[in-house]
């Protein structure tokens, strides 16, 4: 399945009412905001003055909190989904957690090689999916997710080593273990999952969802192939009812995060 071309039938369909959350304004930010319209409707939330400025005719909710205002547009349903653009990522999360009672967030972010092959990867954070039992939740949350937009999901699991690579060393050798142990409860679970060690070249031949050793390696990988390796990267959907897709402030492309907002919300 081509996970792109499922994922803008989706939003094109769903032509949600997504917010932005806008604190610094690079000029490409509102302009990819407002290519995005073929996808969402559009909702930019912050500062009305400073937007304005930028020549856009996209909506604005004019806030002198926008993290607070997002998360809580989001949560009473006034919009059916929220990206966080270039909002503060700890202010937001936090404001997020304490709004909806969460204890822990799960993100799973859609990346796209140079090479143009899409596919999941978790986890992106680097305090997450850190132990046994994390990982096991943070797949099973992914793997539905995922599920959520018709894409059935292959999961790879990655180690720090190679299997013959047992005895090198004492952390590899506990990736190593844990990444055995995960796939087994994944398959256990029903869930479609291989075991590639450290090969994530093999794996993404085959898998549309790869798990990291750990949230470090996983936040290494994402910056890797997007900063410096001419991939691109989606967003990271938290990994919840409600639609929240998570950006890097680095990138002004929003385009397609608010895309896959507005395909999480066809739901």
């Amino acid at each position: 399945m081509d996970i792109l071309s499922e994922i803008k039938k989706k939003a094109g369909t769903s032509h949600a009412r997504i917010g932005l959350g806008v604190g610094e304004i690079p000029q490409g930010l509102i302009n990819s905001a407002e290519k995005a319209g073929e996808f969402a409707d559009v909702v930019l939330i912050g500062d009305e003055k400073k937007i304005k400025a930028s020549g856009t005719g996209l909506e604005i909710i004019d806030s002198n909190e926008p993290s607070r205002t997002l998360v809580e547009l989001m949560a009473e349903g006034k919009i059916d989904g929220a990206v966080r653009g270039t909002l503060s990522a700890t202010k937001t999360l936090s404001m997020l957690k304490k709004r909806l009672g969460i204890r822990k967030l799960y993100r799973i972010a859609l990346l796209e090689t140079a090479e143009g092959i899409p596919f999941f990867l978790a986890p992106v954070g680097i305090d997450e999916g850190n132990s046994v039992d994390d990982k096991i939740e943070l797949v099973k949350r992914g793997v539905s997710h995922i599920e959520r937009l018709g894409i059935k999901a292959k999961v790879g699991i990655l180690s720090g080593g190679r299997f013959e690579d047992v005895g090198r060393d004492a952390e590899v050798d506990k990736t190593l273990a844990d990444a055995e142990i995960v796939t087994k409860k994944l398959c256990d679970k029903g869930i479609d999952a291989k075991n590639y060690s450290i090969l994530i070249e093999d794996a993404i031949t085959r898998a549309n969802f790869i798990v990291a050793p750990d949230g470090i390696s996983g936040n290494l990988i994402f910056r890797t192939l997007v900063f410096l390796g001419g991939g691109h990267g989606y967003g990271a959907p938290v990994l919840m009812e409600k639609v929240f897709v998570d950006t890097s402030r680095v990138k002004t492309d929003i385009a397609k995060a608010i895309m896959l907002a507005s395909a999480l919300a066809d739901i």
